[in-house]
């Protein structure tokens, strides 16, 4: 495993050195990128430094490539990245895990290429907080080796029986709308698009989901699967506006199924998932499976 610096500055070592311990007693045998603790402004190292990062980590290959932060600044780098290079470390076996940001990278990797990455979490986002639960290290690592193949849910009422199958795709949503109308942004019909965000007020989500609505993304997805929206605050101008009615408006317009509960996000509790893949969603009464491989 590499722990490299794509998009935000790390301002202190300590964390990292928490998560590579953390995972080393995980099993994972962790090397940490040259660069990965550049600073330049607010991002890890200006940008030829954080290029040459992804591309050492993709020409390495090594059997996970996981991100130490997300923030912002991979959007500066999509135009110039070697796709082939990153397509070709995931055919030798790499995993490159992440998310927030790091949609830019899962995202452009599957339009220019069709290989698959992983959402999950990051070093020191999860790995190197003070407190780990037990859910989001076993996850990772039962994703990681290849034994986890589904991961369930509890739901929103009023799906029950429903089946769906499709590639499972998407991420953080202030992420994908900036992509919209790029050559980063990749074609998914039929797929099953997976959204979250944090510190978006409800309106504001709405809005995004207005735009993939308005753009005929959603109308082409098999069901439309929403993790966490943390970290906003209410305003006295909301006057019972929040995400249930938010969800509510967007259900009764979007024409396909849309099912809360995905336990994703910006949250310390997070599952591991596929991008890219083929997967299938089942609902029974409120209890979501969802699950991909052979």
């Amino acid at each position: 495993m590499t722990l490299y610096t794509p998009s935000g500055v790390v301002l202190q070592a300590a964390p990292v050195r928490q998560a590579i311990r953390r995972l080393s007693a995980q099993g994972f045998d962790v090397t940490l990128d040259a660069s990965a603790l550049a600073k330049h402004q607010r991002f890890g190292g200006d940008d030829d430094v954080r290029l040459a990062a992804i591309h050492r980590v993709a020409a390495a290959a090594p059997d996970v490539a996981l991100a130490t932060r997300g923030g912002y600044g991979l959007t500066r780098l999509l135009d110039r990245l070697d796709w082939a290079l990153l397509a070709h470390s995931v055919a030798q076996g790499t995993r490159w895990v992440g998310y927030s940001d790091l949609t830019a990278l899962q995202m452009g990797l599957l339009a220019h290429t069709g290989a698959p990455s992983w959402c999950g979490p990051m070093a020191i986002d999860d790995f190197g907080r003070d407190e780990l639960d037990e859910v989001t290290p076993d996850c990772f690592r039962e994703a990681m080796t290849g034994e986890l193949e589904a991961i369930g849910f509890r739901t929103s009422a009023g799906w029950d029986g429903l089946v769906r199958r499709g590639r499972l795709w998407g991420g953080n949503l202030t992420m994908l709308c900036s992509l919209l109308g790029t050559p980063h942004w990749p074609s998914v019909p039929g797929g099953l698009l997976f959204l979250e965000d944090v510190n978006e007020h409800p309106y504001r989500v709405e809005r995004c989901l207005l735009q993939l609505l308005q753009a005929g993304v959603l109308a082409q997805q098999k069901a439309v699967l929403l993790g966490s929206f943390s970290g906003w605050q209410k305003s006295p101008l909301d006057r019972g506006y929040d995400l249930k009615t938010l969800w509510a408006y967007i259900g009764q317009r979007a024409g396909v199924p849309l099912l809360t509960g995905v336990p994703f996000g910006h949250v310390p509790t997070k599952v591991t998932l596929p991008f890219g893949v083929e997967a299938e969603l089942v609902v029974e009464g409120r209890q979501a499976l969802l699950a991909w491989g052979d």
